[in-house]
């Protein structure tokens, strides 16, 4: 059996409706504060450069699942 891939909604422009823009920034802004506390008390390195990219893409996949199934939130 095949999985899904979804390519359609994956590579589709989805404008905003109405209430995402706040949940997108409240996700954005939770990002934010939780990188800048990793930045704080992680030392540079390379597991910090990580940490931080895995929190942006977690972000960006919370807003993707927001904007590709609205119907959902």
């Amino acid at each position: 059996m095949a999985y899904d891939l979804n390519l359609e909604n994956r590579f589709t422009y989805h404008p905003p409706q109405p209430g995402q823009a706040e949940r997108y920034e409240r996700i954005r802004a939770a990002g934010l504060a939780f990188a800048e506390l990793l930045a704080e008390l992680c030392p540079s390195s390379p597991e910090l450069s990580r940490a931080i990219t895995h929190i942006d893409e977690a972000v960006m996949n919370a807003n993707a699942a927001i904007a590709r199934h609205p119907e959902r939130g």
